[in-house]
């Protein structure tokens, strides 16, 4: 009966992540032309604006910035390296988690 009025949490959770799983998505031909030169400075850039965050909120702030060229980034690395390619679902778990732990907090 609370599904058919509230919904139902985990159709709510997947519909919410949907747009950020369709950005990566669109980053993948991008990230595919980069040479690896230009992916190490994207991950150095990456964790230079991280240091220079001083509080909790500026971090959390920054990592809601980046989070969709990140997991964009962590995918054609994993092309790149490991020969395999992390699929939406995957994506769609570790967004799911950062979401989560920011929801906890």
């Amino acid at each position: 009966m609370f599904k058919k009025i509230f919904g139902d949490p985990n159709t709510r959770k997947l519909k919410k992540l949907q747009p950020l799983i369709a950005e990566i998505n669109l980053l993948e031909e991008d990230f595919k032309n980069l040479s690896d030169d230009e992916m190490r400075a994207k991950t150095a850039s990456f964790k230079e604006m991280f240091a220079k965050t001083k509080t909790k909120e500026e971090r959390d702030d920054l990592l809601d910035e980046i989070l969709v060229e990140a997991f964009a980034l962590v995918r054609e690395a994993g092309i790149r390296v490991l020969g395999m390619r992390h699929f939406m679902m995957s994506n769609f778990w570790g967004a799911l988690y950062y979401i989560q732990g920011k929801l906890q907090r």
